[in-house]
Parts: structure tokens; sequence; C-alpha cells
């Protein structure tokens, strides 16, 4: 059995999200401030959620810890994203831990329930996120500057939204796993509501289907084939050499 193409959409978008994101998180470029009066005019100001910095662009020297005189920090959109971005993170890597233990490359078969559950803490991340870069961008002219500074949006900002972006069709993709699950239980209740073995038993090799919907499940029972002639054998022995079956655990449609 193959991994589905949908679990390993979402098993790769989710670390590269959790990256962009926790560079944006970490960051101090949430917004560029230039043209400062009364300041070289060479000075760029990078303000992000947790420190401010001044960078020289003749000399190319960085300061940081960098004193918010006009209460920058105090702001509300700076106070929720510095809860928002946090928490995402931390839902985020919650999702990651899930999602890996229901994806077949560690168990033999894809476990659908887990996968699926840690493809909506991805996207419950990915929202949360979203949330915070989209409200700070809005509100990024209205924040404290200097009278006459010019704005510009930093670069932490872009890398939020991309990292929300990928967060969320990586979390969608895994929750298609519930729709796998649903599958299994629905094959599961029919197998159990079926009377096995059947009733006219005449060859131990018998093999029945039970239909359904939209399903097919095949039974066959474990006792020895019993050949009747000679061509039997041969098809049996040709059906068995080019059989295959894949023995890697993370094989995929991809």
């Amino acid at each position: 059995m193959r991994t589905p193409t949908a679990m390993i959409v979402g098993i790769v978008l989710g670390p590269c999200g959790l990256v962009l994101n926790l560079t944006s998180t970490l960051a101090p470029n949430w917004r560029d401030v230039t043209r400062i009066p009364e300041r070289p005019s060479d000075i760029i100001q990078h303000q992000g959620l947790w420190d401010i910095c001044e960078e020289s662009q003749s000399s190319h020297e960085t300061r940081c810890n960098i004193q918010d005189s006009l209460g920058y920090y105090s702001q509300q959109p700076v106070q929720v994203s510095k809860g928002l971005m946090p928490s995402s993170l931390a839902v985020l890597v919650l999702g990651l831990v899930v999602a890996s233990l229901g994806v077949r490359c560690w168990t033999e078969t894809p476990h659908n329930l887990l996968a699926g559950l840690g493809g909506l803490l991805l996207f419950i991340s990915g929202l949360l996120s979203l949330t915070a870069v989209s409200w700070y961008n809005n509100e990024l002219s209205n924040l404290p500057a200097t009278t006459g500074s010019t704005l510009q949006v930093g670069y932490c900002l872009v890398l939020g939204y991309l990292g929300s972006c990928l967060e969320i069709i990586g979390g969608i993709s895994l929750t298609f796993s519930f729709y796998q699950y649903y599958k299994e239980r629905k094959l599961k209740k029919a197998a159990a509501n079926y009377n096995y073995p059947p009733a006219n038993k005449q060859d131990p090799a018998i093999a029945y289907s039970v239909y359904s919907k939209d399903f097919e499940i095949n039974y066959r029972t474990s006792m020895p084939t019993s050949y009747t002639n000679d061509l039997d054998v041969l098809e049996d022995e040709r059906m068995s050499k080019y059989s295959y079956k894949s023995r890697l655990p993370c094989d995929s449609d991809l």
C-alpha cells in the first residue's frame, strides 16, 4: 500500500511553514522606518515584535535594543501578534507530531485518524499566524512613528503570509484522511455484518465478495489451495512469481 499523496503534501508543507513562521516571529523586521527626521538619511529602523534595530546603509552596521520612545510595543496589534505567533508555533509543532504518527512512514499502514487530527491542528495554526500578520499589516501605518518618516512593510510579514498559507494548504491536505478513516470504518462495519464463512462451503479455497454502495471487500480462506489439473498449478506459480508487494514504508504516488 502506497502512502496517500495528500499525506505527503501535508507532511512536507507543514515543516516549511514552521521554518517561515519561526523566522517571522523572531526576526525584528515587521516594519521598516526610513527618512527619519533629524537622523542621517541612510538610517533604516527595523521594528519587530520583540526588538527594534537600526541599520546604517553606508557602514552596514546594525544596532539593536533601541529604546521604544513612541510606545510602539504598547499598541494592540503588536501585543496581539506577540500572543498569536508563539501560539501558532506551539499548535503547529503539536500538529506535526500527531501527523507524523499517522503517516505511513512510521507504521505498516497509515493511521488516518491521527493524520486527520494533525492536519486540523496545522490548519488552526495557519489561521492564527495569518490573523496576526494580516492585522499588523492592516494597522501598519497607524502604529506610532516619527512624523515625516516613511513606513514600509518588512520581510517578516511576507514570510508570515507564506508560512501561514503553507500551513493551511498542508492542513487541508491532511484532513482528507478523515474521509479515508470514514471509509475504513464503513468497510469494517460491512465485514462484521456479513455472514462469514459462506454457507455453501464446497471448496476450501472459495473466494467471495461483499458489495455495498461504493466499495467491495474480497476475502479468501487461509486453507491451502487444491488443484484439479496442471494448468491451475502453473497459473498459481505464475501469479506468485510476478506479484509485487512494496516493502518500503514511505513509498508514495508522487
